[in-house]
């Protein structure tokens, strides 16, 4: 195909496609998806081999958020049965660290639900990585904490943080309808700011709340215009009790072209599958690893996911390897250059959830019986590919906040 020829020459060159190219890439059939996966595939070896970055999320402060962001489980007025605490203490964060670096993690997202931090709140953060650090002495840590005020972004960096997220979720035409107390500027606002202090900036999007191709296509090109060095795609997990629980939009190869286009618009930054790749990927998460370099291990933020002994099996069995502590995730360009450095405006980029509590919102795990992704009691009728999952949507109930061992 003409198509993918082309787009894998640019990827190689670091040239940006067309939105032509891009949304003619969302709109190939499923008997063209095999090819689009394997030209993606050549542009990801090139930049990153067979690594997979592996992180682990910390959910610092749960729930009671007063922002409406339609697809957050923390949201206010959110009636999804979410577990809710407020701030972790600096040495049970670290605890709940420990357990993903234990598992393979090399980067830690910290996150907490909120408008905005304090400057309280940053110096609660602030103490956290460095208790997280004093143990770990290599590990990378993002901060995600929701719209920065000016200073904080340097104050996270004396701290030792190394990276910030904040997600721009979707096009900016249709930001409003997602959420009303705050803006999208207010987004690209703080994307700017963790930049400007020295942080690697994470930001990135959520697929699958009713957005069109050309909305997919406008939120990837202006992530590749901010220069993130990680790029996280959520796939939306539908909580009931949440404004966006009827919207089941997704479907595996759906998820896939939407991978595949995000990694030939941002060729050389780290691209995360995030969010609710338990629950829309399905048995087809191996494909993925073709595309994107990096993964959340366990579970997330408010929900569940596969188990982490899974996930490295899974890692694995579709002949990729865990990128350990002392290789460098991005390409000698992008790390000695730093963000912005890149050729042509250079690309897009980084990490978990966004935004006010960083909604890693996603996966599956619990079902019943506490049984985790593929385990459960007894196997369920067949279902079509579009077919609502609700079934592998599983609400967190262990790790940080409980009483419980941690998924990692």
């Amino acid at each position: 195909m003409d198509l993918l020829n082309t787009l894998v020459d640019k990827g190689l060159r670091r040239e940006t496609p067309t939105r032509a190219e891009a949304l003619a890439v969302l709109a190939t059939t499923d008997d063209e998806l095999l090819d689009v996966v394997a030209a993606a595939g050549k542009v990801r070896r090139h930049w990153f081999g067979r690594r997979v970055k592996l992180n682990y999320l910390v959910n610092l402060k749960s729930g009671l958020c007063p922002e409406d962001c339609s697809y957050c489980s923390q949201r206010l007025g959110s009636k999804a049965d979410i577990l809710k605490y407020t701030w972790l203490k600096p040495d049970e964060a670290s605890q709940a660290a420990a357990a993903g670096l234990a598992g393979g993690a090399k980067r830690v997202c910290l996150v907490a639900s909120g408008r905005g931090p304090t400057d309280r709140d940053v110096d609660r953060v602030s103490d956290t990585i460095k208790a997280i650090k004093e143990q770990n002495e290599d590990v990378e840590v993002c901060a995600c904490l929701g719209l920065l005020s000016d200073g904080q972004a340097e104050r996270l960096r004396e701290a030792g943080a190394d990276a910030y997220n904040h997600n721009l979720n979707t096009s900016e035409s249709t930001y409003g309808e997602i959420t009303t107390t705050h803006t999208y500027a207010d987004r690209v606002d703080t994307v700017r700011k963790a930049h400007a202090a020295g942080l690697s900036a994470c930001s990135g999007l959520i697929a699958g709340m009713g957005e069109t191709d050309e909305d997919l296509v406008d939120v990837v090109f202006s992530l590749r215009e901010l220069d993130p060095d990680s790029v996280p795609v959520n796939f939306l997990i539908p909580f009931e009790g949440t404004p966006l629980a009827k919207e089941w939009n997704l479907t595996p190869q759906r998820c896939l072209r939407i991978l595949a286009m995000v990694r030939f618009v941002c060729p050389d930054v780290e691209v995360r599958i995030a969010g609710g790749r338990e629950v829309h990927l399905r048995t087809m998460q191996p494909l993925a690893l073709h595309l994107a370099n990096s993964i959340f291990l366990g579970d997330y933020l408010t929900s569940e996911g596969q188990a982490g002994k899974a996930d490295l099996e899974m890692i694995a069995d579709a002949g990729f390897e865990v990128e350990g502590a002392g290789e460098v995730t991005l390409p000698e360009h992008r790390a000695d250059g730093g963000c912005g450095s890149h050729a042509g405006g250079g690309a897009c980029g980084s990490h978990d959830g966004a935004g006010c509590g960083s909604h890693e919102d996603a996966g599956c795990g619990s079902h019943e019986g506490g049984d985790v992704c593929g385990s459960a009691p007894a196997p369920a009728p067949a279902a079509s590919a579009d077919e609502p999952r609700p079934d592998l949507v599983a609400v967190r109930r262990r790790g940080a906040g409980t009483d419980l061992a941690p998924n990692a």
